[in-house]
């Protein structure tokens, strides 16, 4: 698979979704061979973990979005535990 050579950690979400789509279709069509669809289906499964890090990240950021008591928003920064 010539995909596979792309590091998934350095990949956007939108990178990401958009490969894992193109396996999703490869896949459904159910052509190929065996040896090939399970090199998919695991690179696929690598791409939907990565794709749910980057939403699990993005919600943290967005949940730090606060409200000031003069109703402005304001981002409180992220406090990360070492």
């Amino acid at each position: 698979m010539k995909n596979n050579t792309r590091q998934i950690s350095s990949m956007s979400f939108e990178e990401a979704l958009e490969e894992l789509e193109s396996i999703v279709r490869k896949l459904e069509e159910g052509k190929g061979n065996l040896d090939d669809a399970i090199d998919s289906y695991s690179r696929g499964a690598e791409l939907k973990k990565h794709c749910e890090n980057k939403l699990k990240d993005a919600q943290v950021r967005i949940d730090k979005i606060v409200t000031d008591s003069d109703g402005a928003m304001a981002l409180e920064p992220l406090k990360v535990d070492d």
